[in-house]
């Protein structure tokens, strides 16, 4: 059976995710939350810092940044 492929969204999301690489979020509200990603869903992200976590929903997100380079290929292709 050949390996499903993600979406670009859900291959960068699992790549943090699988290596907790820190990530700072920006909002479009002006808004930067830092943290790693822990979990997502359809509309949402689960972000830890500092021993806190919250839910930002994927709609008020503008961008987000890794601090180091990520490899999406495997999830991509």
């Amino acid at each position: 059976m050949a390996k499903k492929q993600l979406n670009i969204q859900e291959a960068f999301l699992s790549e943090l995710k699988n290596k907790s690489i820190p990530c700072t979020m920006f909002l479009t509200n002006g808004f930067q939350y830092k943290g790693k990603v822990i979990g997502f869903d359809t509309y949402s992200v689960m972000l830890e810092a500092d021993g806190k976590q919250q839910v930002v929903f994927k709609h008020v997100i503008s961008t987000i940044v890794p601090s180091k380079k990520i490899d999406t290929r495997q999830y991509t292709g």
